[in-house]
C-alpha cells in the first residue's frame, strides 16, 4: 500500500518531496485541505476534526502509514488520529523537527516562528525541551509567511522586508548573536528560506523538518517491515494528488513545494 500524507494545503509537498526522495520505492497518496486553509488561524479543536476527515479519505482509500505534513495539524491532531486508527502508524513533523533543532544547538539557543495555531500551541516548546531540558526557546507566529508562499512570492523587497519585520524582534531576545538555529516550523515556510536566511545573524542555521521526517517514516517502515525497495535501480515511486478544492491552483503552486511539475489531470478533487 501506498503512504498518506497530508497537508492544510501545498506547502506539505515540501515533506513529501523529501519522503520522495529518501523512499524512492515507495508509493504516496497527497491530500491538500485547500477549500479550508490556512489551518494555522482555526481553533485547536477544528483543526483536529479536520484532520479526522482528510484522514478517513486517505485511510478507504488505503495506506499503510499517515505523515501529518502539517505542523499546526501534528501540535494538536496526533492523539485524536492514534486513537481513531490504532493500527496506523502515524508521524508528524514538529518532533522530528525539535530533534534536529537540539543537535543545531551546542549553547541551546533555539527560535521557532511558524502559524499561530502552532505556536499557541506550544507543541515545539515541548518536544525541544523534552530532547534538551536546558534549552532557551523563543517563538513568533509569522502567519504572513503562509500567504507569501501560497501566492509564489518567493523573493524581492517585499518578502525580505516582511522577513525582517517579523524576525528582528525575535532575534533581540537572544543577545550575543542570536540564537544557533531557526526552526522553519511551517511546511510553507522552506521555499522563503533563502529571503530568511538573507535577515538573520550570521551563523544562525535554518531547520526544516521535512528531511527528518523522512528519516523517521524510514525507520518506522523498517522497524515494522514495511519498507519496499525499488525493483530497479532509478526507480521512483507514483504520487496521485488530492485536493479539495480548485485543482488547477493546487498543481499550478504546488509545483513551487515540489520542485517538479504536477499535471492538474493528477490531482483529483475530493468533499470531505
Amino acid at each position: 500500500m501506498p503512504i498518506g500524507v497530508f497537508d492544510s494545503g501545498v506547502g506539505g509537498l515540501t515533506v513529501l518531496r523529501a519522503l520522495r526522495r529518501a523512499l524512492p520505492g515507495e508509493d504516496f497518496l497527497y491530500l491538500g485541505d485547500t477549500a479550508r486553509l490556512p489551518y494555522g488561524t482555526k481553533s485547536g479543536a477544528t483543526v483536529a476534526r479536520y484532520a479526522l476527515q482528510t484522514t478517513r479519505v486517505l485511510v478507504d482509500i488505503g495506506i499503510k502509514l499517515l505523515v501529518v505534513a502539517c505542523n499546526t495539524a501534528s501540535s494538536v491532531a496526533l492523539p485524536g488520529l492514534a486513537q481513531a486508527y490504532p493500527g496506523l502508524p502515524v508521524i508528524g513533523v514538529i518532533e522530528p523537527g525539535a530533534s534536529a533543532a537540539c543537535a543545531n544547538a551546542p549553547r541551546g539557543r533555539i527560535a521557532v516562528i511558524a502559524t499561530g495555531g502552532t505556536v499557541r500551541g506550544a507543541a515545539y516548546q515541548a518536544a525541544i525541551l523534552r530532547h534538551l531540558p536546558q534549552a532557551t526557546i523563543a517563538t513568533r507566529p509569522t502567519q504572513l509567511f503562509v500567504s507569501l508562499a501560497e501566492e509564489g512570492w518567493t523573493e524581492g523587497s517585499v518578502v525580505t522586508d516582511i522577513a525582517r519585520r517579523y524576525l528582528d524582534p525575535l532575534m533581540a531576545e537572544f543577545p550575543e548573536g542570536g540564537p544557533d538555529c531557526l526552526v522553519l516550523g511551517c511546511t510553507h515556510f522552506p521555499v522563503l528560506a533563502p529571503a530568511i536566511q538573507s535577515v538573520l545573524p550570521q551563523g544562525v542555521r535554518l531547520i526544516d523538518s521535512a528531511e527528518t521526517t523522512a528519516l523517521c517514516v524510514a525507520e518506522e517502515l523498517c522497524t515494522r517491515g514495511l519498507l519496499r525497495q525499488p525493483s530497479e535501480p532509478g526507480q521512483v515511486g507514483s504520487a496521485r494528488f488530492f485536493a479539495t478544492d480548485d485543482p488547477e491552483r493546487f498543481a499550478r503552486i504546488g509545483e513551487i513545494f515540489l520542485g517538479e511539475g504536477i499535471a492538474t489531470s493528477d490531482v483529483s478533487q475530493v468533499d470531505l
